[in-house]
């Protein structure tokens, strides 16, 4: 498939935090006959293993991380009537996607249901609604506002296998790709353009003439919006090394980027300060690419790769970030943005003279 058909087919899947397998499917499809070996291990995540120079004993692995997982919903309770209450699964609100149709991932059957306020056409005796009016309560819509219209009765439900626990998606007939000018715009580029980043580089690195000195390991993580579980555990797990992770990343006046530059280097977030040299060392990269990299220090924002280094589980993190409009809502990026990162990628790796190696 071509690169643009990936990326549609990721956005287009579902993979709610802990319901990543169809995700799962669709890395493990295109990398098997791009890299060395292909597991999943017990957390769930995909991995992937490009076999470095076994001469070299000083080069230390390489763990790059994109994550599997969406924001999503999780049902909270069914409710006597056939609807159904929400908790988020990640840090979003209703109006991040908007009212609208969901996906209602059953354990027997998906089913389609309607995310809704409920009519705006109402009085302050429907106070639920009333209190979300700009002129009246002028409160932020938020999850106890909101319900899933199923249109079906409890036993309906209950025959479907949705439960408490269940998982409600955005549903696929919102998950279009749009092309406008020189951008993309799509819910869940958050992380889906970068799991195509880390798919695109485990291809340039199977054409590349140049070698890799040290393992590379291409690690696609499971439930990171939720704590990042899987990419801890990978951490933890796999040989010790130098871990990046790649993701969307805030374009932002606070923090001195723009979707219209070349993609940023972190060197801190919420949870930690990256690694000096690891981050010098993506900088590095992407001026030999003849990119502008945009150097950030990032406020609420979190990484598999800074939850990682928070408790202990990396030695040395790094993260590169695709410039994002609009994080965590409906997410716009450069159309070369994916292809930008890629070659950022593919020379920190290959570099031996790479400042973080």
């Amino acid at each position: 498939m071509s690169p643009d058909a990936v990326l549609q087919e990721l956005v287009s899947t579902y993979g709610p935090c802990g319901h990543e397998d169809a995700i799962r499917d669709i890395c493990l499809r295109e990398l098997s006959a791009l890299t060395d070996e292909v597991w999943v291990d017990a957390a769930g995540n995909a991995i992937a293993l490009l076999r470095g120079d076994p001469g070299d004993t000083h080069a230390p692995p390489v763990r790059v991380m994109a994550h599997m997982d969406e924001l999503s919903m999780v049902v909270k309770r069914v409710e006597p009537d056939g609807t159904l209450r929400l908790s988020p699964l990640g840090t979003m609100y209703p109006g991040n996607f908007g009212l609208g149709p969901v996906a209602i991932l059953g354990r027997h059957e998906t089913l389609t249901g309607v995310l809704t306020l409920g009519s705006e056409h109402t009085t302050k005796e429907s106070q639920r609604i009333w209190e979300t009016k700009p002129d009246q309560g002028d409160k932020a819509l938020d999850w106890l506002h909101v319900y899933v219209f199923t249109g079906r009765t409890c036993a309906q439900l209950e025959r479907a296998g949705v439960t408490a626990g269940t998982r409600v998606a955005v549903h696929r007939s919102k998950r279009d790709l749009i092309r406008f000018g020189d951008y993309i715009g799509s819910y869940f580029l958050d992380d889906r353009a970068a799991i195509a980043v880390l798919l695109a580089t485990a291809q340039r690195l199977q054409d590349s003439p140049e070698s890799y000195r040290g393992d590379i390991y291409l690690v696609f993580t499971t439930a990171e919006e939720v704590g990042a579980n899987g990419g801890v555990y990978a951490a933890r797990t796999l040989p010790d090394g130098i871990t990046v992770a790649v993701e969307v990343g805030p374009t932002e006046q606070e923090y001195g980027t723009s979707v219209h530059g070349g993609p940023i280097v972190a060197y801190s977030d919420a949870l930690t300060v990256y690694d000096k040299t690891v981050a010098d060392g993506l900088m590095d990269a992407a001026k030999r690419q003849g990119l502008a990299p945009q150097p950030a220090v990032l406020g609420a924002f979190e990484s598999d790769a800074s939850h990682a280094k928070a408790i202990g589980t990396c030695p040395r993190a790094g993260l590169l970030c695709i410039p994002t409009l609009s994080t965590h809502g409906y997410e716009v990026i450069a159309a070369g943005a994916i292809s930008d990162a890629t070659d950022v990628l593919v020379s920190f790796l290959l570099s031996p003279g790479s400042s973080a190696t």
